[in-house]
């Protein structure tokens, strides 16, 4: 019989895969928490998410609920909403949800205000998991790799929660490090991919990319975040993903900037990097780091200042 109950506030793509591979380990008792009635209806009734997940089924123990409740007893509540609705989520459920429950943020992304998600969660015990994961291959079953960020005793009920589930976790305490990387590696990732859409050279992708860890590791300690944390699963591991792959919306987004298709940072697609670009770049022009911050500062130039690609790969190839 199950032993956990693990709820997931959210039964979107990446909700939904990682649900499906914790559903692997009988001990755990998933139930997927969403507002999408559709969704529901498909996951008690087919065993399925077709609106994500066209054509495939899921473990029929998963069950669906549009009750909130169901949040409050949890004991591991992943967060799997989009990340502008993480604070408000939390806030509504805070004053009814058990005090002893371990609350992991899975959505990527800053607060509004431009601060860590992480610390506008109101929970005693919180804790984040990131790394190299396409959902499409965590619902396929392959082997992954993903960092939690939290205290050491929640680590290890994590690797009991992913006991054989194919998916494998290192661990950092520092977990403002853990969100940070996997917000920066999405804007890196529009920048290797502009200059893939130009040169489609293992070369030059990997020069940038040298270029990128380096940044990374120096805004890690702008902000006082462990910079060894970039050699964890969620720091190279996911640059490497996210900026090598074409899996990936943001390299999608430099490879069409690259090809000369598109430069619109109000573009439709949902781009992840982009709003990090304006953020971060504003804050090292405002302290004057734009010499420490050559690649960043050419994509804030390039985005937001309408600076040209050919002066954009002066700066970064230099």
């Amino acid at each position: 019989m199950p032993t956990r109950s693990i709820v997931f506030a959210g039964a979107g793509v990446f909700g939904t895969a990682l649900a499906q591979r914790l559903s692997w380990n009988e001990e755990n008792r998933i139930t997927l928490y969403t507002i999408e009635e559709d969704v529901i209806a498909d996951v008690n009734g087919k065993h399925q998410n077709s609106k994500y997940f066209p054509g495939r089924h899921i473990n029929t123990s998963i069950v669906a609920t549009g009750d909130i409740a169901s949040t409050y007893e949890a004991d591991v509540l992943f967060l799997a909403v989009p990340s502008k609705v993480i604070e408000s989520f939390c806030h509504q459920i805070h004053g009814k949800a058990r005090k002893d429950m371990l609350v992991i943020n899975l959505s990527k992304g800053l607060a509004e205000d431009g601060g860590f998600l992480i610390e506008k969660i109101p929970f005693n015990r919180i804790g984040t998991l990131k790394g190299p994961t396409f959902a499409v291959e965590v619902m396929n079953g392959d082997p992954s790799g993903m960092t939690f960020g939290g205290t050491k005793e929640d680590h290890e009920y994590m690797r009991e929660v992913l006991t054989r589930t194919g998916i494998t976790i290192d661990h950092s305490t520092d977990m403002r490090a853990v969100e940070f990387l996997s917000v920066l590696k999405n804007m890196y990732a529009i920048a290797i991919g502009i200059v893939s859409g130009r040169y489609s050279s293992p070369n030059v992708d990997f020069l940038v990319m040298t270029k990128a860890v380096s940044e990374m590791r120096r805004m890690l300690r702008l902000y006082g975040c462990n910079e060894e944390t970039i050699f964890n699963y969620c720091g190279l591991g996911d640059l490497g993903l996210t900026a090598l792959n074409d899996l990936s919306r943001n390299r999608t987004l430099g490879l069409l900037i690259g090809k000369g298709f598109s430069n619109d940072p109000k573009s439709t697609t949902v781009i992840e990097g982009l709003r990090t670009i304006k953020l971060l770049g504003e804050l090292v022009r405002e302290r004057h780091l734009e010499q420490d911050f050559v690649v960043l500062e050419a994509l804030y130039s390039l985005l937001y200042m309408h600076t040209s690609l050919n002066d954009y790969y002066l700066t970064v190839l230099a």
